[in-house]
């Protein structure tokens, strides 16, 4: 405690009921029929902070969860399947052009909601219109390419050697 600080007596005094602390004044434990369950997204959070995911992976994980459930109206993933999945991750690709790892994020976001927060199997998700992976250009010159640069410099050289 901080120097100078005291406590005051409220009057009211403790005692253990029903494995709780709880005030004789009267005020009862909250009932297992009221207690609610946490908010879907609420759960994602708590799940991938149980599986220590990193905060940039909580963050994209919920983004997709939302992203999903708007893009079916605002329908509970509990109620939906994989003919929805399938439908959200073509809308993906084909309305929005998401890069092939994009599309991926969002999937291992969702398949991460059924597995590990709502505990419902998802099989196979058929008929999924994937994004185009992009065609790699070549990191390499090849051997012309090389010839041409060491002629230009090469060249530039006796240039250089002319103008000294």
């Amino acid at each position: 405690m901080e120097p100078g600080y005291t406590l005051k007596p409220t009057g009211h005094s403790l005692a253990v009921i029903d494995g709780g602390l709880n005030s004789k004044a009267g005020v009862q434990p909250p009932s297992t029929s009221t207690t609610q369950k946490p908010k879907l997204l609420d759960q994602v959070r708590e799940a991938i902070r149980m599986r220590h995911y990193s905060p940039k992976t909580e963050e994209s994980y919920v983004h997709w969860v939302k992203r999903f459930i708007f893009f079916h109206n605002k329908r509970h993933p509990a109620e939906m399947s994989e003919k929805e999945i399938a439908q959200f991750l073509s809308s993906l690709a084909s309305e929005l052009h998401v890069s092939a790892s994009t599309q991926n994020q969002a999937l291992n976001a969702i398949l991460f909601l059924y597995r590990d927060v709502l505990r419902k199997e998802i099989g196979y998700v058929d008929g999924v219109i994937r994004a185009k992976k992009p065609h790699r250009l070549p990191v390499v010159l090849t051997r012309q390419e090389v010839k041409t640069i060491l002629a230009v410099l090469d060249h530039s050289d006796w240039l250089m050697v002319m103008l000294l």
